[in-house]
């Protein structure tokens, strides 16, 4: 099968035809190509690329090369002498052709092919294997995610996760909105800082009728967030879940230890929390054999830490509860209970709770369903392609990488599939 054939089944374009195709080479071997000269049909009407109406041909530039995807490794470039077109609104202009657009050198099936790619290796891999530029890969990435956003559905969200992630050296952060339906995780927005201002804005990019639609919001507890989300979405029940409580309950514990132990080399006791802190911080499910056994020692002993640490699991029964309201009575009883201790770290994990009572309790309402754990898991993927990308040089490239890889945006249909 000859390569014109090829082309005309896998790319053909209604008013050019495909010319001669030509194989060159270096004489030491380098530089493989093939090239194909395009033409326009006989009595086809140019294009005009600002209003799209058909035109007389005024004259013709010089010839331009398109790069196509590469076959067996060897580039394919087209080659046409774009036309011209007279048009009465537009005067005269270049004309629009199917397999391109501006002033682009990647033709339209070339950026989707690379794209596609670049989803599953490193920009510079896939530049590197199909003979391309790393440039030349963010512009098909850019590409991609410039139509995929604008043809995207979001009429279904009805639950989105907001979160901060650092992106670079330095005190430098992402707020990402996700969508975090059950059947659908991704990411919807992705702006810098973690303000007011850069949440407001990542959710004006939804549009009014995609946020009119959003039942469940959850979130950690940044007052920045919590602000705009109860402005944005006054009809969405704002959940505080789980996993960013039950982080704070171990970064208390992990101090209260940590002054212990200190506290106890200080005053010459055997130093019987060394070593403990995974003992302590970990699940009970999650211990080993060998660190159940160590845990039950420890739990022998009268210490500050072993009272912190039958705080935070004693608050565990919380989540267990099905009623809003017998779940704020526990709520309200640990609290008194712990406020009544000298653990001042746990004493402001009750402070902390007690100041958002509402969201906490709207978990329930939620019926456990709407959790900030789907949103630690797109973090994590998150984190892989930065560190596939070795990182971002600017906020730009960040974004539409991230996007690219999160955001399960459609794709343009083709008559054929590269990967």
């Amino acid at each position: 099968m000859h390569l014109k054939t090829i082309l005309n089944r896998v790319h053909y374009f209604k008013s050019f035809v495909y010319g001669d195709a030509k194989f060159f080479e270096n004489d030491d071997g380098t530089n493989a190509r093939f090239e194909v000269s395009i033409r326009a049909r006989a009595n086809g009407r140019a294009i005009c690329s600002g209003c799209g109406r058909a035109g007389r041909t005024y004259d013709h530039t010089r010839e331009r090369r398109f790069e196509f995807v590469p076959l067996w490794a060897i580039p394919v470039i087209f080659l046409y002498r774009m036309r011209r077109v007279e048009c009465p609104d537009c005067g005269v202009r270049i004309e629009r052709v199917p397999w391109c657009d501006g002033k682009n050198r990647l033709t339209h099936a070339y950026r989707w092919f690379l794209a596609s790619w670049a989803r599953r290796l490193s920009w510079s891999e896939v530049a590197t294997i199909f003979g391309s530029s790393w440039n030349s890969v963010y512009r098909a990435v850019e590409h991609a995610v410039t139509w995929g956003m604008a043809h995207r559905d979001l009429l279904n969200v009805t639950a989105i996760g907001v979160d901060e992630v650092a992106w670079s050296k330095g005190h430098n952060y992402l707020t990402l909105v996700y969508q975090i339906n059950d059947g659908m995780k991704r990411l919807l927005s992705v702006t810098l800082e973690r303000t007011e201002a850069s949440l407001r804005s990542g959710l004006s990019s939804m549009g009014t009728a995609a946020l009119s639609t959003v039942q469940y919001v959850a979130s950690d507890m940044w007052r920045p967030y919590l602000k705009v989300l109860g402005a944005e979405l006054p009809q969405a029940i704002h959940v505080l879940d789980r996993f960013h409580i039950m982080q704070k309950f171990g970064k208390a514990l992990d101090q209260i230890r940590a002054l212990e132990v200190r506290q106890l080399k200080e005053d010459g006791y055997e130093p019987v929390l060394k070593r403990t802190r995974w003992l302590l911080l970990k699940r009970p499910e999650n211990l080993t054999e060998k660190q159940t056994s160590q845990l039950d020692e420890l739990l022998k002993y009268n210490l500050r830490s072993v009272r912190g640490y039958l705080l935070r699991e004693d608050f565990q029964r919380f989540w267990s509860y099905k009623s809003p309201y017998w779940a704020g009575r526990f709520l309200d009883d640990w609290c008194a209970r712990t406020d009544a201790t000298d653990l001042e770290p746990m004493q402001k994990v009750s402070e902390m709770l007690q100041r958002h009572r509402a969201q906490l309790l709207n978990w329930f309402r939620a019926n456990g369903k709407i959790s900030s754990g789907s949103v630690e898991g797109m973090n994590t993927r998150l984190k892989l392609v930065t560190r596939k990308s070795y990182g971002f040089r600017t906020f730009e490239v960040a974004k539409t990488a991230l996007l690219h890889n999160l955001g399960d945006l459609p794709t343009q249909k083709s008559t054929h599939s590269f990967c």
